[in-house]
C-alpha cells in the first residue's frame, strides 16, 4: 500500500450523535423521512435537497450522479432534468431506480429504492415557471449528456434562447417521480455497529413491513 493509500485508509470518524430504535420510525417510511428531512434542515445540513440518483441502462452497466429532490408528493419522490439526458433514456429503458440521502452533519443516511415514472405535464410546467429565467432559459439551451465542441456552443444557444423572449417549457424537459419500494434509515453508531432499519411494500403494495439488519 503506498502513502497516498494508507493516508486515505487512515481517514476514519467515529459516529456518537444518536441512535434509531424501530419504535421511533413508526410504520409510515415516508412520513419519518419527512421529520429526518425537516431535521436536516433545522441542522443546516448543506444541500440537504441532493442525492444520488442511480440508474441502470440497457446494457445492465449502472450510472449515478447528483441531482435534487423538488418534491414529495403522494409518497413518491419528484426531481427534474431533460427526458433526453442519458439518465433520461436509462429510466426510459429500465424505470427501475435508487435514490441515496446522505447528511453528514447528522451521521445519517437513506436507501430508496422503486419504481420511477413522469410526473403529470401540469406538474412539470408549475415547477418549470417557478424557476429563475436563467435557469428556464438554460434547461431549453442546454442539450444535456450531448457531446459539444467546445463552451462557445452552450453560450451561443444561451444566446439565442434568450432572444427569443417567450421563454416555455420545451417537451424533453419534466419531472420524473419515484414510488418508493423499499427504504431503508441508516444512523451512524459507534465503532461502525451502525442502525439500520428496513421498510418494504408488502405484495399488494398497502402496507409495509418493518425490520432491522446488521451493519
Amino acid at each position: 500500500m503506498d502513502s497516498f493509500s494508507k493516508n486515505i485508509a487512515n481517514i476514519r470518524q467515529d459516529y456518537c450523535q444518536a441512535t434509531l430504535s424501530e419504535s421511533e420510525t413508526g410504520n409510515d417510511p415516508v412520513l419519518f423521512f419527512t421529520r429526518w428531512f425537516e431535521e436536516a434542515q433545522h441542522a443546516e445540513c448543506i444541500e440537504v435537497n441532493a442525492l444520488t440518483l442511480a440508474t441502470v441502462d440497457a446494457s445492465g452497466k449502472p450510472h449515478a450522479r447528483i441531482v435534487l429532490l423538488k418534491g414529495l408528493e403522494k409518497g413518491s419522490f419528484v426531481f427534474f432534468t431533460n427526458y433526453h439526458s442519458d439518465k433520461g433514456h436509462e429510466l426510459a429503458a429500465n424505470p427501475h431506480a435508487s435514490m441515496v440521502f446522505f447528511w453528514p452533519e447528522l451521521q445519517r443516511q437513506v436507501r430508496i429504492e422503486g419504481l420511477i415514472s413522469k410526473v403529470d405535464p401540469a406538474y412539470s410546467d408549475e415547477y418549470f415557471y417557478s424557476r429563475p429565467l436563467g435557469s428556464q432559459i438554460g434547461a431549453i439551451a442546454s442539450p444535456q449528456s450531448q457531446r459539444i465542441a467546445d463552451r462557445s456552443v452552450l453560450e451561443e444557444s444561451l444566446a439565442a434562447v434568450a432572444a427569443q423572449g417567450d421563454v416555455k417549457r420545451p417537451a424533453h424537459w419534466g419531472g420524473y417521480q419515484l414510488k418508493p419500494q423499499r427504504i431503508e434509515f441508516w444512523q451512524g453508531r459507534a465503532s461502525r455497529l451502525h442502525d439500520r432499519i428496513v421498510f418494504e411494500q408488502t405484495e399488494e403494495g398497502s402496507s409495509w413491513t418493518q425490520y432491522r439488519i446488521a451493519p
